[in-house]
């Protein structure tokens, strides 16, 4: 399971690599159009017109995280990089959206929907329809139909198949859905008497479900008018309470802005040195878009599976944190996110109660998060990024065209020639072929090509360790091969 698990933490590297840059283009938004923060009309100067375009094109990338994780998951899953898996995981993810739909749920049922099912788009739906697609594909794409359905044998068979199944997950999400969401809403309006130690709860189950999506529905608890609070209209419209007011918002300043950044150097300084180079771009981009513009799915989705042990242990902290600030005299709000332009742009509204305390906490929290994530990772070898068994440390250094054409045309000759390759694929670091015969691989050859390392994890399964640069090694074998 916890390997599965990994798989699915790798998988997801892909789609996630798209967050960072969507989380700056909203924060240079909102820097040049603060009050699109807010809503309401306002003039259309150069500037306003620009960050509404930056908010929007953004806004693009992570209004649809659910579809990225559906096509990167099921590439990231499958068997083999190929199209088709991708197209099974949006297929997938369109019957289940529509199944699903509250228009569509309410013809079903002849009455409104459950507003459950306003909330079907996210990242569990996402994640849910890259397996199924990744699953159909693993398993049918070498199907053989009888000659009168030869056209649909084979790769042409995998999409129809996952739409059947997904037609079956709709039919048991349509009952499930609905008891889950509203499970978390009771579950939220039961905490709303715990005051400050209540924040923090409400703070823990916030990150905590965030892997299926769900955090939406205590989100609706909390910030809006689900049970009255709407902490976050009336913090911005200044109706609320001074000292109360904000309270469900306040303690996520001091983790998005400075405990994730510290978890991430943290991850950056525990990684294998050869991979540290590999991950120093995907985690300080993450780290940034988390502290300026409050943006934490690069950074949680990162290693939320491939560690789901410190996943857990980052929740703790998170309502550790969140209850310990809102005991203090501090009271800070968000229209977009928990990061640095939402604390400029809030600190002069009327219910903000000393919003810069909130640089001071952080400071600690960060200290802290930098230990204790730094400690975990090493006591329980967390496999962070940088850290996955997978990866072999390896950094081979290949520049050019030509040398990724030399250095195929090896691997190509220590694996027997094109006609002992059955296939070849990659992941990060190894190139992964299924040979012929498996008598016939040179692994001096192999290694002359300047690789760190042969694997044989069967007598037909060959793993070249080249570095991270094997995609484009990859990419010319399978030139060579055609």
């Amino acid at each position: 399971m916890m390997k599965y698990l990994q798989r699915l933490g790798k998988s997801l590297m892909l789609p996630v690599a798209c967050l960072p840059v969507a989380g700056i283009l909203m924060g240079l938004g909102y820097l040049l159009a603060p009050t699109t923060m807010q809503g309401g009309d306002v003039e259309a100067t150069a500037a306003v017109l620009l960050g509404n375009f930056f908010v929007k094109a953004g806004g693009a990338i992570i209004d649809n995280m659910s579809v990225l994780f559906a096509i990167g998951v099921a590439v990231g899953m499958a068997k083999e990089q190929d199209g088709t898996p991708a197209l099974a995981g949006i297929v997938a993810w369109f019957v289940l959206q529509t199944l699903l739909s509250p228009g569509f749920v309410g013809v079903l049922t002849g009455e409104a929907a459950d507003p459950a099912f306003n909330k079907v788009n996210n990242q569990f739906i996402g994640i849910l329809s890259g397996i199924v697609g990744a699953t159909c594909y693993n398993r049918f794409s070498t199907t053989k139909l009888p000659d009168f359905l030869a056209f649909f044998s084979g790769k042409r068979s995998v999409a129809i198949v996952t739409a059947l199944i997904s037609i079956v997950l709709a039919a048991i999400l349509f009952f499930v859905w609905p008891l889950l969401y509203n499970g978390l809403v009771l579950l939220g309006e039961s905490i709303i008497s715990l005051g400050a130690v209540g924040a923090g709860v409400y703070a823990f189950l916030n990150r905590l479900l965030i892997p299926i999506g769900m955090h939406h529905a205590l989100n609706a608890v909390f910030w809006f008018d689900v049970a009255g609070i709407s902490d976050l209209t009336k913090f911005w419209s200044g109706t609320g309470e001074y000292g109360v007011t904000g309270m469900y918002m306040t303690g996520f300043f001091p983790v998005m802005m400075f405990g994730l950044p510290a978890a991430a150097l943290a991850m950056y300084h525990t990684a294998k040195d050869s991979r540290k180079k590999a991950v120093l771009g995907l985690l300080a981009s993450a780290a940034f878009c988390s502290f300026f513009t409050g943006v934490t799915e690069p950074l949680e989705f990162a290693f939320m599976f491939l560690a789901p042990g410190l996943y857990v242990l980052y929740a703790v902290m998170t309502g550790i944190t969140a209850a310990i600030t809102v005991m203090l005299p501090i009271r800070a709000g968000f229209a977009f996110s928990a990061g640095f332009l939402d604390l400029f742009f809030s600190s002069t509204t009327p219910l903000a109660q000393n919003p810069w305390f909130l640089i001071g906490v952080g400071l600690v929290v960060g200290v802290v998060y930098y230990i204790v994530f730094r400690f975990a990772i090493v006591k329980f070898d967390f496999k962070t990024p940088g850290r996955e068994d997978d990866e072999a440390a390896t950094t081979t250094d290949l520049k050019g065209d030509a040398a990724f054409v030399a250095y195929a045309e090896k691997v190509l000759e220590g694996l027997g020639g094109k006609e002992n390759i059955a296939s070849v694929d990659n992941c990060i670091t190894r190139i992964r072929c299924e040979v012929v015969d498996g008598s016939k691989v040179n692994d001096e050859i192999l290694k002359s090509s300047g690789a760190k390392g042969v694997l044989h994890p069967s007598d037909t399964a060959v793993q070249v360790i080249v570095g991270t640069q094997v995609q484009f090694v990859v990419d010319e074998l399978k030139k060579m091969l055609k």
